[in-house]
């Protein structure tokens, strides 16, 4: 009797496994790999997304002195997760990644979050490590392709501001060196790239047509990329005006991306249903609540961008999503 209950809880579990993302299922990203729980956009935090499992591992580029493009969220070194080779944090102001070359980045650790910072109270489940480094975007292809997973997608955010244009590569020339990487390793047809700054996403849709964009939006105090309030155009969103177009889902669809990708908070079921009928698909970010997710499935998203892609697993399995498959892989 205890070997038919395990073979039928085998045969439970398996159904729950499939390949990472069809062409319509949906889509579980883990955001810059699994933050709340590993260290961010390194090789251990996208080890341990694919263990968990994942269809795709969202991450953020930025391209150092020497024109490698490396996996980092913010434009100068964070001093809440950033030591230096003295092993010491680092104190503002902090070099840009791009004055900086690989090899001098590479000496900086990356491996855990700053004691007693708010960052550190966010993300109390990380478990930090040492010896981390900033990867380029080439080892985290090599790692997939080490792990196996021919299906897997990247969900790559540029992060450069039309603010600070001094910090970054242009628009032009930053996709350029990132879709060089992208071609390099044959990844045109797993990769998205995505932006609250449009401008590098006309430029993708230039130079490649056939990799996938994603429009980052945000309407929150703490952050406004759309400027709806404001007497000028955003200079975000490369020259379009939500006045023009009436609604967030129809600003995206002029701005020729396939996907809309909000703050969860600022998403109702009104405007998930606008940008289904517009053929957009809808992934919000970052949820990491388990009540959040619920809500988010509740309006009928086609995925979601979390740090807690375990928790995430779990809310899916209770309505019946089909997951993807671990792919276990040494970092």
């Amino acid at each position: 009797m205890r070997g038919a209950r395990a073979r039928a809880a085998q045969a439970l579990a398996a159904a729950f496994l499939v390949p990472a993302m069809s062409a319509h299922g949906f889509d579980l990203q883990g955001h810059r790999g699994a933050r709340g729980l590993a260290p961010e956009n390194t090789l251990p935090g996208f080890a341990r997304a694919l263990a968990l499992g994942v269809s795709t591992l969202e991450l953020d580029v930025g391209v150092t002195a020497d024109g490698v493009v490396v996996v980092a969220h913010d434009r100068r070194l964070n001093p809440d997760i950033t030591r230096g080779p003295d092993g010491r944090w680092l104190e503002p102001p902090t070099p840009t990644i791009r004055s900086l070359t690989f090899a001098e980045l590479s000496r900086y650790d990356v491996g855990r979050i700053r004691p007693g910072t708010d960052y550190a109270r966010r993300y109390p489940e990380q478990q930090g490590m040492d010896g981390v480094r900033m990867p380029r975007l080439a080892d985290l292809f090599a790692l997939v392709r080490k792990a196996g997973n021919a299906a897997v997608r990247f969900n790559i955010e540029t992060k450069l501001s039309p603010l600070a244009p001094e910090e970054t590569l242009g628009p032009e020339a930053f996709a350029e060196s990132l879709l060089a990487v992208v071609r390099e390793w044959a990844m045109e047809s797993r990769v998205t790239v995505q932006s609250f700054d449009w401008r590098t996403l006309l430029a993708v849709q230039r130079l490649a047509p056939g990799v996938a964009t994603s429009c980052l939006t945000a309407r929150q105090r703490w952050m406004d990329n759309i400027g709806a309030r404001a007497d000028e155009p955003s200079p975000w969103l490369a020259g379009f005006r939500l006045s023009e177009h009436g609604s967030i889902p129809r600003l995206v669809k002029a701005a020729g991306c396939g996907t809309w990708s909000p703050f969860f908070g600022d998403l109702d079921r009104a405007s998930v249903a606008e940008a289904h009928a517009l053929g957009l698909k809808v992934l919000p970010w970052t949820v990491n609540e388990p009540a959040h997710m619920r809500a988010m499935l509740d309006l009928g998203v086609d995925g979601l961008i979390t740090d807690r892609p375990d928790l995430a697993r779990r809310v899916l399995a209770e309505r019946g999503i089909g997951l993807p498959a671990p792919t276990p892989v040494e970092p």
